[in-house]
């Protein structure tokens, strides 16, 4: 029956070379003999039948032969377009080696570089010009069981700013690590852009740019088209998860506010950022020996990233036992215009709470010096801010100083792990959000940990999927963050790093998605069935991109 199953549904897809374009079906030179005769791809095909595992040989070397990061991206990208089971084997059996490329640090490169590297259309691209009809477009979608969308506008990706329609490469990218990391299976997973303009000089100017050509649209028709595309995603694909991505600060917090608690969707930059920093908090506790309501947090940047970390924070210290005004007073934020103060002038609402009195400070050293961190937590965007003044002055006000740069991609990070390491002598705890490699210094081998919000979105998202769960919450971020934490193991902490291997990426997730599950269930959020076994039920339902047998 389920041999037949897949025969029915191949033969309603087209037999032959269509099928050989199909990339959710083809398997190229894996089709046997018996599939090739049945489904009219003898003679279309060389005669010799390869392994998946063959081919993962044959496309490896392939990447590994690109002569720069960018070209492996577009290796990878043509096999996603043509073979989507070859790609996904391709990337978990080889997790820590093909991230990079796909996603943090090569994917700012390709969006940089997006309307001159374009091959194929994949997503959706909605405009300004498709107000009134953003439903119709939805049903353009060639696969209707859609249960995660990742949707963004374009105007913050990653520390690049805007870049308007060209971000497309960041939910595609996102989407590639909820099947590669969670078993999302990818007819599931829909990337979308919302084109509303940019401000982008060079954009505006480039005649290869793919998007509308002219300013971005603020206020009501912005608004009108953010909330035309939520509800009519929701109505063509009702059990949908709407993950917002790279909406600038004045966007960001505004649309969570909005639609937490009407829609099941959530902010990665704000909530999935949060729970990847607090997780290396707490792994960075467990080599300090100390508690986290000993701690005093210095942020450089108050953007999505910091404001996000800072919250979940403040909830994880009120778990210890603080009230809300004491655990508030143990985060501090340091932006543009330097330390934020009760006496600053139109301080604006996410950072309000975290205006304490101070007399204004606008050297960052400085502000290390008076407020003696025990962390700082670089979320800022700018390359080289945790200068070795910064590093120096953490190391002596701390035997483990806590040292996160945390801006994407590797080009913006606000040091570098060699230079955390060497400027403390060995005594940094180090996390960043682009990977590193391990440094030597003098006899020890430091591992640096990667704060990528790969160990966090597509475990909650999976758990949202499998749960059926109607919102996404805080409770379940802040729980995410808790058990990524209880995956680090001693050996790990040893080598310094505080978040667990890339290669344990799957099984870290199916146990993050039923943590999520769990809150779904016993916060009465989802009207499934509970099943006996949450964690088995969740392994259950995750893609493995192993070929099917279509005879």
């Amino acid at each position: 029956m389920a041999a037949k199953a897949r025969m029915d549904s191949v033969g309603e897809l087209g037999r032959g070379v269509k099928l050989l374009h199909d990339p959710v079906l083809n398997k190229g030179t894996a089709f046997s003999d018996e599939e090739r005769d049945a489904l009219g791809l003898r003679g279309l095909l060389p005669p010799r039948v390869h392994t998946q595992e063959e081919q993962v040989q044959r496309v490896l070397a392939n990447v590994r032969a690109m002569p720069t990061d960018l070209d492996r991206y577009l290796e990878l990208v043509a096999l996603q377009d043509r073979n989507e089971s070859l790609f996904y084997r391709l990337v978990v059996d080889h997790i820590e080696e093909m991230m990079p490329i796909i996603y943090t640090p090569t994917v700012g490169q390709a969006c940089q570089n997006y309307g001159h590297i374009f091959r194929r259309s994949r997503g959706l691209y909605i405009s300004l010009e498709d107000r009134g009809r953003v439903a119709e477009l939805l049903g353009n979608w060639p696969h209707r069981d859609v249960r995660v969308i990742v949707v963004t506008d374009g105007e913050r990706i990653l520390g690049l700013g805007d870049l308007g329609t060209d971000g497309m490469g960041i939910p595609i990218g996102k989407l590639a690590l909820y099947t590669a990391c969670a078993g999302i299976h990818p007819t599931q997973c829909l990337p979308v852009t919302l084109d509303v303009g940019t401000n982008n000089e060079s954009l505006l100017e480039d005649p290869l740019y793919l998007g509308l050509s002219r300013r971005r649209v603020r206020g009501e028709a912005y608004d009108e088209l953010i909330d035309e595309f939520l509800q009519a995603a929701q109505e063509v694909f009702p059990n949908v998860l709407i993950q917002l991505e790279d909406f600038a600060n004045l966007n960001a917090f505004r649309l969570l506010d909005k639609y937490r608690d009407r829609l099941c969707t959530f902010d990665d930059d704000i909530q999935g950022t949060g729970s990847v920093g607090l997780a290396g908090i707490y792994s960075a506790l467990r080599i300090t020996g100390r508690k986290l309501s000993e701690q005093r947090f210095l942020f450089l940047g108050a953007g999505e990233a910091g404001l996000g970390i800072g919250q979940l924070l403040v909830a994880a210290l009120m778990d210890e036992g603080l009230d809300e005004e004491a655990a508030r007073q143990r985060c501090w934020l340091f932006d543009s215009q330097g330390l934020v103060v009760s006496g600053r002038d139109a301080i604006p609402y996410p950072k309000r709470p975290y205006a304490h009195d101070h007399e204004p400070v606008t050297d960052f050293v400085a502000a290390v010096e008076a407020l003696r961190p025990t962390a700082i937590i670089g979320a800022s965007g700018q390359p080289g801010s945790f200068d070795e003044g910064v590093i120096e002055a953490m190391a002596r006000s701390n035997e483990r100083p806590i040292v996160f740069a945390l801006s994407n991609p590797t080009s913006k990070a606000e040091c570098t792990a060699e230079q955390a390491y060497r400027w403390s002598e060995g005594r940094a705890i180090f996390a960043s959000g682009s990977p590193f490699d391990p440094v030597e210094l003098g006899t020890q081998t430091f591992v640096p940990g990667q704060g990528n919000n790969a160990y966090i979105f597509p475990g909650v998202g999976l758990g949202v999927v499998v749960s059926e769960a109607t919102r996404v919450t805080d409770e379940m971020f802040f729980t995410a963050a808790k058990t990524l934490a209880a995956q680090v193991g001693e050996e790990d902490l040893a080598k310094g790093r505080i978040y667990p291997s890339l290669t344990r990426i799957r099984e870290v997730s199916a146990k993050i998605a039923a943590a999520v599950a769990e809150i779904a269930w016993t916060r009465g959020l989802t009207e499934r069935e509970r099943p006996g076994d949450i964690l088995a039920d969740v392994e259950s339902r995750m893609f493995d991109p192993a070929y099917a047998s279509y005879v």
